[in-house]
C-alpha cells in the first residue's frame, strides 16, 4: 500500500469500505424487497445514506490526512474517529429500522421508534461537532498548494452548513403544531407532505420544497470542490493558463463562491416550498444572475496579469504555489 494511502485516517477508511458494502447490499436489497415505507421503498433511504457516507468518509479521511504531525494532527485524528462512530452509530440505526420496516427519521409510532429517533439524532449532533473540529484545524493549517488547499477548507466548512441544514427536517412543521405532535415529527418537505411524487434516484418532492437538497449540496461540497482544484492541477501540464498558479488560485475561488451562492439559492428555494424542477421567476431570475457572475467570475480568473511582487519580494504567483 502506498504511504499516501497509509495516512489516511484509518477508522473513516474502515468506515467507508463498510459503507461501500452496505451500498452493494441495499441495492440488493431494492431488487429483492418489495416492501414500502412512507411510499418508498423500504431500502432506499439507506442506500442513499450509504453511498453520501461513503464519499464523504473517503474526502474527510484524506482530508485529515494533510495535517501536520503533532497537536494538530492528533486532534484531526480524535475527530475523525468520532465522526467515523457516531456516522457507524447511524448508519446501524437506519439499517435497523429499515430490516423492521420501519421509517428511521421522525418516527415517534411507538417508543422503541422514538428511541431510535432520539439516538439517530445524538449520533448526527456528535458527527456535526466532530466535523466542526476538523473544519478549524483544517482552516487553521497551511497545506498542499493554495488553490487546493482553498478547495479543501472551503469545502470542509460547507460540508458542515450542509450537515447542519439537516437539523431543519428535524423541525415540526406547521401542520403537526396545528394538530398536535402524535406519532410523527419533522418532515423533509415544505409545503408538502412526505411520501408524494418525487423524482427518480434522488427521491426529493416534486411538487414542494424538499429540505434534503440544501442537506445534499452542502454536504457533497467536500468531495466536489478539492475534485476541481485537483482537476486544474492535473490539467496544468497539458495547457498554459492551468500552469499557472495564481489562475488556479482565482478559478477555484470562483467555484468556492459559486457553490457557497447555489446552497444559498436551493436553501431559499426549498424553505419557500418550491420544488427544484418548478423554480418560479425569482428563482430563475436568482439562478441566472448566479450563472453571469460565475461565467464572468471565470472569464476574470483566465486573464493573465502581472506577476506583482509583495513585501516579502515573492511574486503573486510564487505565493499562489
Amino acid at each position: 500500500m502506498p504511504a499516501a494511502w497509509r495516512a489516511w485516517h484509518r477508522p473513516l477508511v474502515v468506515f467507508s469500505v463498510l459503507m461501500i458494502a452496505s451500498t452493494v447490499l441495499t441495492g440488493i436489497g431494492l431488487v429483492a424487497d418489495d416492501r414500502t415505507v412512507a411510499g418508498s421503498p423500504v431500502w432506499f433511504k439507506p442506500f442513499k445514506f450509504s453511498v453520501s457516507f461513503a464519499a464523504y468518509g473517503l474526502s474527510l479521511a484524506w482530508m485529515l490526512s494533510l495535517l501536520p504531525k503533532g497537536r494538530a494532527g492528533t486532534a484531526g485524528r480524535r475527530a475523525g474517529t468520532v465522526v467515523a462512530a457516531a456516522s457507524a452509530g447511524e448508519m446501524v440505526l437506519i439499517l435497523g429500522q429499515a430490516a423492521r420496516g420501519r421509517r428511521s427519521h421522525f418516527n415517534l409510532e411507538t417508543a422503541f421508534d422514538s428511541a431510535v429517533f432520539a439516538a439517530m439524532g445524538l449520533t448526527i449532533v456528535v458527527l456535526w461537532v466532530g466535523s466542526l473540529v476538523a473544519a478549524v484545524l483544517l482552516l487553521r493549517t497551511r497545506i498542499l498548494e493554495r488553490a487546493t488547499s482553498l478547495a479543501v477548507k472551503a469545502g470542509a466548512v460547507l460540508a458542515l452548513v450542509g450537515t447542519g441544514l439537516g437539523f431543519l427536517m428535524t423541525r415540526p412543521t406547521p401542520a403537526q403544531r396545528e394538530a398536535g405532535i402524535t406519532d410523527t415529527v419533522g418532515a423533509h418537505g415544505v409545503g408538502v407532505a412526505d411520501g408524494g411524487p418525487a423524482m427518480p434516484v434522488t427521491g426529493w418532492a416534486t411538487t414542494g420544497g424538499d429540505l434534503r437538497i440544501p442537506h445534499f449540496v452542502g454536504m457533497h461540497s467536500l468531495q466536489l470542490l478539492p475534485l476541481l482544484a485537483l482537476l486544474l492541477l492535473a490539467l496544468a501540464p497539458r495547457f498554459a493558463r492551468f500552469a499557472d498558479p495564481l489562475v488556479r488560485l482565482r478559478l477555484t475561488a470562483v467555484a468556492c463562491a459559486s457553490y457557497a451562492a447555489l446552497l444559498g439559492l436551493v436553501t431559499w428555494q426549498a424553505l419557500r416550498g418550491q420544488a427544484l424542477v418548478r423554480p418560479d421567476a425569482m428563482t430563475l431570475v436568482a439562478a441566472a444572475a448566479l450563472a453571469v457572475a460565475t461565467a464572468g467570475g471565470v472569464l476574470l480568473a483566465l486573464r493573465p496579469g502581472p506577476a506583482r511582487r509583495g513585501r516579502s519580494g515573492r511574486s503573486d504567483r510564487e505565493l499562489a504555489a
